[in-house]
Order: C-alpha cells, then sequence, then structure tokens
C-alpha cells in the first residue's frame, strides 16, 4: 500500500492539524469499529462512513479498516443496513437507501488511496448487495423512496439523499469497472436517477429551506456546468452567512460545519476555488484545541448549538481539505471526472422524442 500523505490548506489547517482531527473522530471508535457521531452517541451508517473516509484521507488507514470492518458485520443478508445503533445496541430497524449506498463511497475512495486490490476484492460483495438493495427501492420516474420499514417502501423520495445515491451509485461502478465486474442494471439506474434530479425535480418531496436540498444535486455530479452555477448562485445570500459560513435552514439563524463543508466540496467541483477557500476558511471558528468541531453556532446570540462536538462535522473538513489541496488520489471523488455516468443520455433522448 502507498504511504499516506495528509491534507493541508495554507494559512487555514496544517497537515498536523489535521491529522489531529482525524485522532480526535479514531478516539471515539468502539471495539466494534463503530464510529458514532460522539462517545456515547449513535451510530448510523453514512456519518460512520464519512468519518472512515476521513480516517483514510488524514492516513489513519487501521481505524479506517476497522471501521470497514463494521460494515462487513453489521450489513443484514438484504444487503441493507439499520438507521442507527447506539453501543451496539440496535435503536432504529428500518432502512434508509442513502444510508445503505453510501459504502460504496467510502470503499472506492478508500480504494483510491491505498491502492489495496485486495481491500476492493473483499469489499466488492459489501458494495454489490447495498447497491442491489437500494434499487429495489427505485420508483418508476427514475428517483429512489428514502425509507423501508418491515411494511414495505415509504414513496416518498428525497432530492438531497438520492443526489448523494447517485454519487454512490456511480462510486460503485468505479468499483465494479476495476474488478472487471459487469453491472448493465445499475448503468441504466443510475441514469434514470440523475435525469430525475436534474430534469424533474417535481419528483421529489420538497425540502427546500433546507441547504443540502440547494447544494446536493451539483455535489453529487447530477447537475453540472452552468446550471450548477445558476442554481449555486441564485440562493447564495439566502444560505451564506459571509465569515461564518452557512446556514443549515434558510431562515434560521444558525450555521453549521458540515454543511459549509460540504459546500466548499461542491464549489471545488464546479473550478470555483476562490469561494471554496473562502468557505474552508470561515467555518474554523468551530475548531476546537483537540481537533474536534462544535456541530454549529447560532450567530444571533453567539452560542454554540447544538453542544456537542460531532465527529462527521470534523470528517467533512477533512474531505474538504483533501479536496482544496489535492493532497490524495481521492481527493477529486466530488468532481466525479473519472467516475462512470451511467446511460443518461438514453434519457435524454427519450425525453425529446415525447416532446417533454
Amino acid at each position: 500500500m502507498r504511504r499516506p500523505e495528509i491534507p493541508g490548506v495554507p494559512g487555514v489547517l496544517t497537515p498536523e492539524q489535521c491529522r489531529q482531527t482525524a485522532e480526535s473522530i479514531a478516539a471515539t471508535q468502539e471495539s466494534s469499529g463503530a464510529l458514532p457521531w460522539f462517545p456515547g452517541g449513535h451510530t448510523d451508517p453514512w456519518d460512520h462512513v464519512e468519518n472512515a473516509m476521513a480516517l483514510t484521507a488524514a492516513g489513519l488507514w487501521e481505524p479506517a479498516r476497522a471501521a470497514f470492518d463494521w460494515c462487513v458485520d453489521q450489513q443484514r443478508a438484504d444487503g441493507s443496513w439499520p438507521i442507527q445503533l447506539r453501543n451496539g445496541v440496535l435503536e432504529d430497524a428500518n432502512s434508509d437507501s442513502n444510508f445503505c449506498a453510501y459504502v460504496a463511497t467510502g470503499v472506492w475512495h478508500h480504494v483510491l488511496i491505498t491502492e489495496d486490490r485486495s481491500f476492493a476484492e473483499a469489499m466488492w460483495p459489501v458494495v454489490s448487495r447495498a447497491i442491489d438493495f437500494v434499487l429495489t427501492m427505485q420508483l418508476d420516474g427514475g428517483q429512489i423512496a428514502w425509507a423501508r420499514s418491515e411494511a414495505g417502501i415509504l414513496p416518498e423520495a428525497l432530492l438531497t439523499g438520492c443526489a448523494s445515491i447517485y454519487h454512490s451509485i456511480r462510486c460503485a461502478l468505479a468499483l465494479a469497472n476495476y474488478l472487471g465486474e459487469s453491472q448493465p442494471e445499475w448503468e441504466v439506474a443510475v441514469g434514470s436517477l440523475g435525469h430525475a434530479i436534474a430534469a424533474h425535480p417535481e419528483s421529489f418531496l420538497l425540502k427546500d429551506s433546507h441547504s443540502m436540498e440547494w447544494y446536493y444535486p451539483v455535489l453529487g455530479g447530477a447537475v453540472r456546468g452552468e446550471a450548477a452555477r445558476a442554481r449555486i448562485d441564485a440562493r447564495w445570500d439566502e444560505f451564506v452567512v459571509p465569515g461564518l459560513g452557512i446556514r443549515c435552514i434558510d431562515h434560521r439563524p444558525w450555521v453549521t460545519g458540515a454543511e459549509t463543508c460540504e459546500l466548499v466540496l461542491t464549489l471545488d467541483a464546479m473550478g470555483d476555488s476562490v469561494r471554496a477557500h473562502e468557505q474552508f476558511a470561515a467555518m474554523h471558528h468551530l475548531r476546537e484545541t483537540d481537533g474536534s468541531y462544535w456541530t454549529g453556532l447560532v450567530f444571533a446570540d453567539g452560542k454554540r448549538w447544538p453542544v456537542e462536538r460531532t465527529t462527521w462535522t470534523g470528517a467533512a473538513m477533512i474531505l474538504a481539505a483533501d479536496a482544496l489541496s489535492s493532497t490524495t488520489r481521492a481527493s477529486g471523488i466530488f468532481r466525479g471526472d473519472d467516475l462512470p455516468r451511467g446511460l443518461e443520455g438514453e434519457f435524454d433522448c427519450a425525453c425529446a422524442s415525447s416532446g417533454r
């Protein structure tokens, strides 16, 4: 395996500080490999994988591998994971499609950095089962239902979750290509999902007061080019608080670090380096002396809220630092330049021929 290089952003974050943040994440790891929100907090599959990615990017490969072992151990026979556990105790047995798909992004990210083919081969069945499970929830319009319970699929689709799933399936296809595993059904599915995100916003349950709804179609890669810039510019002043980061919800005086760093990744994917660096610097008022990050700040009264330092906020920061510095081989994973796009052209042609 390659020797790790650690990201840093001159004037804002040194590689040593980045490593310190990763160590603060690793310090929360439970004996099972789980990476909870904070010590004693719950673990969900999406944030767990995000944390594993940050550990990989910062060179802490052993705890990252333990985190992926947790994914193997906790995956159910149908390819899913439960939404929430705490100290190994099940708290929500339902399945979230986005939570389940994200393992593909984490595995491909780890493979890009470590160049470890044996890891890719070992994790392929896990990723394959997960994506197959997620695609059982795909609806007629290409969008993917957000959850499944014992009663069946909840028919609502969420734009943010689907945009993340779109990126995850593309990562799964990249892993499939790397291992020589043909997945034509995934190519069709990701094409129809990308088309739904880019062209049919009416297919999704509206949550447009949340900043994630604003930037995730761009971050996930379904919206690019001029459409991406127009989307981000249209609501910039509603979400961005100069010098502090971005609001989580458009009408509340609350900036959050993870969302700000995801916007950094979005801007980086658009080639908007100036604004990406500005937003990365802006969120660092949330850093603590041990390298951990507070979740957010209510800027109306200067209070940190909630009163917790979340692992996934630090993880998002590390991934943003890697993107801005182009340090690791996976630093461009959210730019998506080398990720397969599936059969999206088929859906554009079909819509054109039907007059839509």
